[in-house]
Order: C-alpha cells, then sequence, then structure tokens
C-alpha cells in the first residue's frame, strides 16, 4: 500500500509547477498545481486527478470556485467569466446542468434549469431593461408554455417555439385591452377575439377556454432576444492534457476530456419590445368619435381572422350580460342533456387513468412484438385467436410494471398486422412508443364527436387515438384482411392509415376499445380551415356562433373552389376512385374526405403588418398576381412555386408513416416537385399533403347581409386531405325503412343509398370542390 508523501514543491520538466502531497508519481490530497501558462488549481487530488473541492483560475481572469471529478467541473460551483459573468448552480462534465443561476455581463440574469450547458427546462429570465420571461426553455430558447412582459406594461401569456410565440395565447396591453389568439413562428395567424380596454369580458379566464385551439404546436413569440453567443475560457491546453504530459506513465488514468470546451450563450439585450410588433392589431382607440363604445351590460368584441400577420376578416360582436338567473338555468338544462360517452367507465380522474392505461398497454404490445422476426401476414394472423391479452393490476406481475392507474385487462388485436402496417408506413418501433407513451403523454381533445367517442392527440401529433363503439370494432376486424391487401397495393392511398387496435376492460367488466391513426394534419404549417366532406346537403353546415379555431366545418360551409396543376388534380382523383371502389366492396358508407387549408398571405399584403392603425381602415387592396378583373386564374399559382423534387433540400418530418411517394407535375415537365413557400421552405408534394392549389372564393350573392369584410377573392393555399370515418358498414334493413318515408329526408341522404350509389355522389361533389384547371 502506497502513502501519502509530503512535499513541499516539484517542477517538471515542462515548466509546471505541483506544491503538495502525493501518491506515488501522483498528486493525491491537497495540493496546487501551476501550468507554465499561468492556470492555478488549489484544491483537491485524488490520484493525479483533480476530484473533490477546489478553485482553478485561467489567465483571462475566468475562475471556478466549486466541486470537481476526474478533472471536470462536476458538482456544485461558481464559474466568473473574464467578462465579467457569474454562474452559480450545477455542473455536470464541465457543463452547466441543473438548476442554477447566471448573471450576464449586461446585467441580464436568468435563474432557472440547465441542460449540457444550455438554458432548458423552467426558468425565469430577466433583461436589463425590465422585461421579463417566466416559463419553458428548450436548447437555449422559449420553447412551451411561458409568460413575457414587457417593461412598457404589455403582457404576453401562452405558447412558445424556438423562441417565437407559437400557438394559442393572451396578449394583454398596457391600457387594458386584450387579443385572445393564435400565432405560427410570431405572426398572428388564424382566428381571435380583441376585447377593447374596459371590456368587462376582457379576463385572463378567457384563455383558459380557448388554449386547446392549437396544441399541436408548443407555440411561440417574436423577440430578438434568442440570439446565442459563446463564451470561452482562454485555455491553450486542457488540464488533463497538461497532467498527462507532466506525470509521464502515470496518465494512462487520467481522463482525455478537456476543460476547454467550457461553453456558455448569453442572450442579445432586448432594447427591441414586442408592443410595437402586436400593436397593430388595436383598432380601438379611445379619442375616436367614430369607435364603439360599450352598450349597456354587455361589451364590443372584434372577431378577427389573420393570415400569416395579415388581417382579412373582422367583424363587430356584441356580447350581452346575461342575468345570473338565466346562466343558471342554462348550466342546468346542459347538465341534464349531457350524453354518456365510454369515458363515464372511469370515475375521478378518467382521462387520466384511460390515458395511462393505454400507455402501459401500447408500451407492452409493441416492445412484445417488436423482437419477433420480420415475416409475411398469415391468415391466421387476422384470426380470433390472433390476440394479445394481458392482465395489469396496479402492484405489478411478473410480466408488467406496477402503475398507478386501476386494474385492467388489456388485449390488442391482430399484433402481427399492426406491426407489418407500421412497416408498412415506414414508422420505426421506437419513435411510435415514444410519440405516445413518452413523459409529455397524451391530449385528450376538448369536445367528443358526434358519435360519443372521445379522440386524443400525441403530444407531438403524429397520432390521433379515437374510442370505438362495439360495432365499429367488428366492422374494422371484417375487413382488415382487405385494408391490408389495399395499402400494400396503393402506398399512396388517402384512406385513414391505422397503427394499432385495442381494448382495455375494467374487472367490473366496463370496455373501451379504441384505434390508433395518423394524424394528416401533423405539419409545420397552420390548417387555416378544417372541412368534413360527404357530399350532402342534409344538415351539411356549422351554425356561425359555433365557429372556432378548431371546428371541422361541412360541405355547405365549403366557399372555395380549388384549382391545381393538371397532373396533381388526375393522380388526386385516381387515388380517390380506387379508394371508393375497395370502399364499395366493403359495403362502406357515409365515409368523409377531411380537407386542411392552410393559406398563404399575398406578398403585397405584407406592407399592412407595419402601420399600428392601418387595420381600421378597411380599404380593400388591389387584386393578387394572377388574377385579372373577372377572377381567371393562373395555374400553377404565382405564390406558390413548384420545382423539381430534391431529397436532400425537404425535410420529411413529421414523419413518413403518413406520407406517399412524391408526385409528378406538369408545369415542371411532368418531374417529382416541390412546392417552395415564402418566408417557411421547401416542401414535398405528395398525394393528399402539401399539395399546393389556388382557392377561388364564392362570392356572396347581391344583398346578402354579412358583417365580414372580405379583402380578396383568390388565395394561395396548401392542401391536405385523406378519406376517414370507414367504420359505417351498410345496413339494408336501414335503407328500406327510410326509402319511402317522407321527402322531408334529403333524397340524396346517406341513409337510403346503395354502397356505390354512394360513392359516385362523392366523387362527382369532388369533382365540382376540384374542378379541371381553367
Amino acid at each position: 500500500m502506497e502513502t501519502v508523501q509530503r512535499t513541499l514543491e516539484k517542477v517538471f520538466p515542462n515548466g509546471d509547477v505541483y506544491q503538495g502531497d502525493f501518491k506515488g508519481l501522483l498528486p493525491h490530497g491537497k495540493g496546487i498545481y501551476t501550468w507554465s501558462d499561468g492556470t492555478i488549481y488549489d484544491g483537491d487530488w485524488v490520484e493525479g486527478k483533480m476530484t473533490g473541492k477546489g478553485r482553478i483560475i485561467w489567465p483571462t481572469g475566468t475562475s471556478y470556485d466549486g466541486e470537481f471529478s476526474g478533472n471536470y467541473l462536476h458538482g456544485f460551483g461558481t464559474f466568473t467569466g473574464s467578462d465579467g459573468s457569474v454562474y452559480r448552480g450545477a455542473w455536470r462534465m464541465n457543463a452547466q446542468h441543473g438548476i442554477g443561476r447566471k448573471q450576464y455581463h449586461n446585467s441580464d440574469v436568468y435563474d432557472g434549469c440547465w441542460k449540457e450547458g444550455i438554458r432548458e427546462g423552467s426558468g425565469r429570465y430577466v433583461w436589463s431593461n425590465g422585461n421579463y420571461y417566466i416559463g419553458n426553455w428548450k436548447k437555449g430558447k422559449m420553447d412551451g408554455r411561458g409568460v413575457m412582459k414587457w417593461f412598457n406594461g404589455d403582457l404576453f401569456d401562452g405558447f412558445w417555439l424556438n423562441g417565437l410565440r407559437h400557438g394559442s395565447g393572451c396578449y394583454r396591453f398596457a391600457d387594458g385591452s386584450y387579443y385572445f389568439g393564435t400565432w405560427t413562428k410570431g405572426l398572428k395567424d388564424g382566428l381571435g377575439t380583441f376585447y377593447p380596454a374596459g371590456s368587462k369580458h376582457s379576463s385572463q379566464r378567457k384563455f383558459n377556454s380557448q388554449k386547446n385551439w392549437d396544441k399541436k404546436n408548443r407555440l411561440a413569440h417574436s423577440s430578438s432576444v434568442n440570439t446565442e453567443r459563446s463564451v470561452k475560457p482562454s485555455v491553450k491546453r486542457s488540464l488533463s492534457e497538461k497532467i498527462s504530459s507532466s506525470f509521464g506513465r502515470g496518465s494512462g488514468q487520467i481522463s482525455q476530456r478537456t476543460t476547454a470546451s467550457i461553453e456558455d450563450s448569453v442572450l442579445d439585450d432586448t432594447s427591441v419590445d414586442l408592443s410595437s410588433y402586436d400593436s397593430s392589431s388595436m383598432l380601438f382607440h379611445s379619442s375616436d368619435d367614430d369607435e364603439p363604445q360599450l352598450l349597456g351590460n354587455g361589451t364590443v368584441a372584434y372577431e378577427r381572422e389573420y393570415m400569416q400577420g395579415v388581417l382579412i376578416k373582422e367583424r363587430i360582436r356584441h356580447i350581452s350580460k346575461l342575468p345570473q338567473r338565466n346562466k343558471e338555468r342554462c348550466k342546468f338544462h346542459a347538465k341534464e342533456i349531457k350524453t354518456r360517452s365510454c369515458m363515464d367507465v372511469f370515475k375521478g380522474n378518467k382521462s387520466y387513468y384511460l390515458m395511462l392505461n393505454l400507455q402501459l398497454g401500447i408500451r407492452y404490445t409493441v416492445g412484445k412484438i417488436t423482437p419477433v422476426p420480420a415475416r409475411e401476414v398469415r391468415s391466421s394472423d387476422f384470426g380470433d385467436r390472433a390476440r394479445i391479452r394481458m392482465y395489469f393490476p396496479r402492484k405489478g406481475s411478473q410480466f408488467t410494471p406496477p402503475h398507478r392507474s386501476i386494474d385492467f385487462y388489456w388485449k390488442d388485436y391482430c399484433p402481427m398486422v399492426f406491426r407489418n402496417l407500421r412497416e408498412l408506413f415506414k414508422l420505426n418501433a421506437a419513435e411510435y412508443m415514444m410519440s405516445i407513451c413518452g413523459d409529455d403523454g397524451l391530449r385528450e381533445l376538448s369536445s367528443p364527436g358526434k358519435s360519443g367517442s372521445i379522440f386524443y392527440h400525441s403530444r407531438d401529433d403524429r397520432f390521433v387515438i379515437k374510442t370505438l363503439k362495439q360495432s365499429e370494432l367488428k366492422v374494422f376486424l371484417k375487413m382488415l384482411p382487405s385494408y391490408y391487401e389495399h395499402v400494400k397495393l396503393h402506398e399512396n392511398t388517402l384512406i385513414t392509415k391505422f397503427f394499432g387496435l385495442h381494448r382495455i376492460e375494467l374487472k367490473h367488466g366496463k370496455k373501451v376499445r379504441f384505434v390508433v391513426m395518423g394524424n394528416m394534419f401533423c405539419t409545420e404549417l397552420r390548417i387555416h380551415r378544417r372541412y368534413d366532406l360527404k357530399g350532402s346537403t342534409h344538415g351539411r353546415f356549422t351554425e356561425e356562433d359555433k365557429v372556432s379555431e378548431g371546428t371541422t366545418l361541412k360541405d355547405l360551409d365549403l366557399k372555395y373552389e380549388f384549382y391545381m396543376d393538371k397532373l396533381l388534380r388526375e393522380s388526386l382523383f385516381q387515388q380517390i376512385s380506387l379508394d371508393c371502389e375497395f370502399l364499395e366492396s366493403q359495403q362502406i358508407i357515409d365515409y368523409s374526405l377531411l380537407l386542411g387549408l392552410h393559406f398563404r398571405a399575398p406578398e403585397h399584403l405584407k406592407a399592412l403588418l407595419e402601420p399600428p392603425d392601418s387595420f381600421h381602415k378597411h380599404e380593400n387592396p388591389p387584386a393578387p398576381d394572377g388574377m385579372n378583373t373577372t377572377g381567371e386564374l393562373s395555374i400553377p399559382p404565382s405564390g406558390l412555386l413548384l420545382v423539381t423534387h430534391e431529397p436532400s433540400s425537404v425535410s420529411t418530418e413529421p414523419g413518413p408513416h403518413i406520407r406517399g411517394k412524391a408526385l409528378r407535375a406538369m408545369s415542371v415537365g411532368d418531374k417529382e416537385v416541390d412546392v417552395l413557400l415564402p418566408g417557411t421552405g421547401r416542401l414535398r408534394v405528395q398525394l393528399g399533403v402539401n399539395m399546393p392549389a389556388q382557392a377561388n372564393h364564392k362570392i356572396l350573392q347581391e344583398g346578402t347581409d354579412s358583417a365580414e369584410a372580405e379583402l380578396f377573392e383568390v388565395y394561395d393555399v396548401v392542401l391536405y386531405m385523406g378519406i376517414i370515418d370507414i367504420l359505417q358498414l351498410y345496413n339494408v334493413k336501414k335503407k328500406l325503412e327510410h326509402k319511402y318515408k317522407s321527402m322531408k329526408f334529403d333524397p340524396m341522404s346517406i341513409s337510403v343509398i346503395e354502397p356505390k350509389l354512394y360513392s359516385k355522389r362523392f366523387i362527382k361533389f369532388m369533382e365540382k370542390v376540384f374542378p379541371a384547371s381553367l
């Protein structure tokens, strides 16, 4: 056993000097090491490595005082930069990691979580000019839910993404007015409501009912406060290199990681506040005589719609305050007519229990089936015995982990079939589990469907989970063999992509069935309009007062015709026909085309962003490029440029599992194409995904009373679409019961037609929605 030897001083051939305790040839105990370049460490050593407490000072004046481990800054300590910045907090392997506080050289202060030297997690940043942000961070930028307050009194409470406001939020102006709405990459985008100062409804509580508008994006702001800079101590060599060269043969036990890689990030001074950017939306001026004021017990609000920061619609809404007696009556009535859904089987925290059970079951199923060697699907994989059934007791078992939910039985239908389907859709098993079963959990949509089904989204929005009726489950299992063959044969099918079919059963017999589907609206672009199109007029409209950002509209609400490249349209209708033939063969009716629209603001309207008071004038802009006074369109759209497809230039995110092959376009010589979006990027054009078109708005007839101010009639749009609701089995008895009833029923209602007639009507309606190019 080697003993610790005490020495006063030892000078090494390279000029380094060590004074302290030794163990053999290595520093061990207390000691001071001075490198030839002037760097000094005074502290604890363990077998040649800085381990324990100590202080290191670099020639530049940079210093660290705290805990070390294996020559790394590791533990708790204070780092003072040469520029005067000070960080005090947790470290891991030379990087700030954990909880810490940093005061920057410009007097900005961040207090919160760090990860690998970057702000990540919850934290508070206070700028020297008085602005501050409290909320979530990711990769050094504001990301997630957070509150930003500016020194002039303006405040934003909402969601952020990559340092920009992005998603739902509330902007409160210093004068007391509010704007509740959505943002995309820092720009107002979508529907919103503006309440002038003094409004009785301008309450922060309004945000709680509107924050579900766009949970799909993890949301944003538009500040110039995100630029990062790196600060590196000026050290010529790493400490480990110096010790290695000084102690020769003993250096084999010393880490080769360098402390010279210590990086720090700071924010630029935010002298530019966001209030000037957002004030462009303020139409209320108390000094204007012609401005509407509060009326009686109500208030005036402005319902607005923005497109990439440009106000395209606005209407004045007078809100009356209901007497307390009427409020109670409405509340009681709503409780009486509440529809019972499958979720009622869970008492107390029913949503939490159901979501937790879903995650536990899917994690178990995918983990069990993934190691099985890949093979072709057999007929037995569709049979009644093709099931995985497992009991999940709360305390855990030999096969299942303990959990915080209630005891339940789990059944997974046709696991090998869905495993192969996920591979056909190029979906990695690990990505699938992380998306649905990750720590972020699932999001329940705000309201159930017409049938009482409950919908969930994965946190990254790649997947939709829908509860099923027993009849729908039977239809699905019956059609699954044919569906599998159809998907194999047609990779561009528009029919919903399915990834799993499962059932949860409680100990007392209550059952919940659900299916996991791909979300066709998982895109980096905001979906401004959603339509569910069946080609029927029977009850196919939405009451105007029920329309919000996430509302799915119906056939009679569609006021557009869409013109696209000839070859894109041909590909679309070829696949629609093939998909309808398949649904006919399965005797399926009542399916829909789910259509999503992303509108692009014309470039010539961008100037409207500048003057703060310009929006209240309601002046009609000139006609967009590509449209003459008669409404004729030029194809392809002038604002969306089609270019030859370059795989290396486009991103396949958020995932190829809801995508097919790239499409060809006539405008580029029958080649595969990408679409260029000004200010956004380059997207791959695929069937039902990123399809560019021009939307021709159907002009309201004369005499129609409308409070909306249309600024233009032709839009550049990007289309997303797919065929949904394919689990409605055709019922002959139902058809015969309705066929000869009173003509108060729509003759073309889905209840009085054959599946073949339904598909013909469906295609005919789509031909009107997507007419041939002019």
